[in-house]
């Protein structure tokens, strides 16, 4: 429960700007499967660590794991 809060909190601050419904929209994919965004947030940690721009890093590991962002998207 207090990591559901605070992973909430954190996408929030990240998408600061954003209306809410696309932020609850984002959330509601995150908590469906959780385990896959935590696999591309570690991967573009790696990749930016390895000296790649975020902009760059996160292009490519959306690229891909872009069929299976398509997936949760369609649920």
């Amino acid at each position: 429960m207090l990591k559901e809060f605070l992973l909430k909190q954190v996408i929030k601050r990240q998408l600061k700007g954003v209306p809410e419904a696309e932020v609850a929209r984002i959330i509601a994919l995150v908590e469906k499967n959780p385990e896959l965004f935590k696999k591309i947030g570690d991967e573009i940690q790696a990749k930016v660590k390895a000296g790649r721009s975020q902009m760059a890093a996160s292009m490519e590991v959306m690229r891909a794991h872009q069929s299976e962002l398509q997936k949760v998207l369609q649920q």
